[in-house]
């Protein structure tokens, strides 16, 4: 998880403040220590960690932070601030062409992930309502115009390639097939290398000059750490970025590129990928990540990536059955089906604040039960998932054997639904639905998958 290590000690060195109650100066330098540790340990730059302690440094000492009743909380609301301002302050929009179609270069060295995240980004905008259009500039490195081909068929989005030629001409000729075809943004999936050099700036300046980009996006490695914020700095002076995508930051438990790539350029990072799914790509919240960072949560994201997952039409007929007492197999299986499309439980944990993100993340959550309930629910046929009551012995070994599993696997989760089932009818009992128990269960579908249901 993201800052997992960071977190951690900055929630230890915080939770010592609070269990003084007053805090003098020395206890404020002693804290300040233990956050300059922490920040270096997450392989935050120097100058940054030293920018930042100083300023927090400054303001905790004054006497809004002294002379406060909650001086810990004062103290924590004010390195939450500063971790804000240092990841951009607010979140940092893409900008759009007066005059359509939107031109957007992306550009990065190899290894980045910047192909699978031209098409993320592009299938977010999509889903906004936009006409995009992927453009395979890469003509250097071998299977790159495939990749993009295979990955824009996934998201169904058009991709626009002209072979092995020069890429300038590639982009030009996009540029005006997207205005001749309605497509209203334009996606260039440059060439990146091993390393920075001079034949790579010059071809991406070419392109920039050829076809005057709304937005160039620098797309970086999160786990590379420093390496992420060297790559930034020097296409930043050669090219002149306007933001930057930042990848794989699900797996970069330090956070170092995160904090110190603002700093180091003064460009935002405007989006973040999340997770090797091609839906996996969020918009970058300063606020919400220095939250994330400090135990917070961030209740938001989690809000809308439910948003996003949730069918409203089956969710308002899910709330007329559970009205009726009836909740089927169908349902539990839709329900399944929406709980893994928000993504992984780690990733959901990271959103919750304090000790219920806690308890998520140590959730004994089993894709491989997962796996199982779905495999024996899809052998069923509609009718038996409809009416679980029908499923006799001869009915249930059809099931077992339809799905490669045991007769008792089939029993172990008919006796799950029937104990959900059981308790649907205690909380709407007398036809009164708990507010918001549509989506979801209303949070209580938490038994999908965990081991200590099958044991």
């Amino acid at each position: 998880m993201a800052f997992e290590g960071l977190s951690e000690k900055l929630n230890a060195t915080f939770k010592h403040l609070r269990g003084k109650g007053r805090l003098s100066e020395e206890d404020i330098k002693l804290a300040m220590r233990e956050v300059r540790l922490a920040l270096l340990e997450a392989d935050v730059s120097y100058k940054v960690v030293k920018d930042f302690v100083k300023t927090v440094s400054e303001r905790a000492v004054g006497a809004e932070v002294l002379d406060s009743l909650t001086p810990a909380q004062q103290v924590i609301k004010i390195v939450s601030e500063e971790l804000t301002a240092l990841m951009g302050g607010a979140n940092a929009k893409l900008t759009f062409a007066s005059k359509p179609p939107t031109v957007v270069m992306m550009v990065g060295l190899q290894g980045a992930g910047k192909t699978t995240n031209v098409a993320k980004l592009a299938g977010y905008f999509r889903k906004q309502g936009h006409r995009p259009l992927l453009t395979a500039c890469d003509v250097y490195r071998p299977a790159a115009i495939t990749q993009l081909q295979v990955v824009g068929k996934q998201l169904n989005i058009p991709v626009f390639e002209m072979g092995q030629i020069d890429p300038v001409q590639i982009a030009q000729e996009a540029v005006k097939y997207a205005g001749d075809h309605g497509n209203d943004m334009v996606f260039l999936d440059t060439a990146g290398r091993l390393h920075i050099d001079e034949a790579l700036m010059d071809e991406l300046k070419r392109i920039k000059a050829a076809v005057k980009p709304t937005e160039i996006l620098l797309v970086v490695d999160a786990m590379t750490g420093q390496d992420a914020v060297n790559a930034a700095t020097a296409f930043d002076e050669a090219l002149g970025i306007d933001g930057v995508v930042l990848t794989k930051l699900d797996g970069d438990a330090r956070g170092g590129a995160a904090l110190s790539i603002r700093a180091a350029t003064g460009k935002p990072i405007k989006f973040m990928g999340t997770g090797e799914k091609l839906d996996m790509i969020e918009p970058f919240h300063p606020d919400r990540m220095a939250q994330r960072i400090l135990g917070m949560g961030d209740v938001l994201s989690f809000i809308e990536r439910a948003e996003q997952s949730i069918d409203e039409e089956k969710a308002k007929k899910l709330e007329e059955k559970l009205k009726k007492n009836r909740f089927t197999l169908s349902d539990y299986y839709d329900q399944l089906v929406q709980l893994k499309s928000m993504g992984s439980f780690e990733q959901l944990a990271g959103m919750m604040p304090g000790q219920l993100g806690k308890q998520m993340a140590n959730a004994e959550l089993d894709p491989k039960m997962m796996a199982h309930t779905e495999a024996i629910i899809l052998s069923m046929t509609p009718y038996e998932r409809e009416n679980p009551a029908v499923l006799g012995a001869s009915r249930k070994k059809r099931i077992a054997a339809g799905c490669g599993l045991e007769v008792v696997d089939v029993n172990r989760l008919l006796k799950q639904f029937e104990m959900m089932q059981s308790m649907i009818k205690q909380v709407t009992r007398g036809g009164k639905m708990p507010k918001g128990m549509g989506g979801f269960g209303g949070g209580r579908m938490r038994g999908f998958g965990r081991k200590k249901r099958f044991k």
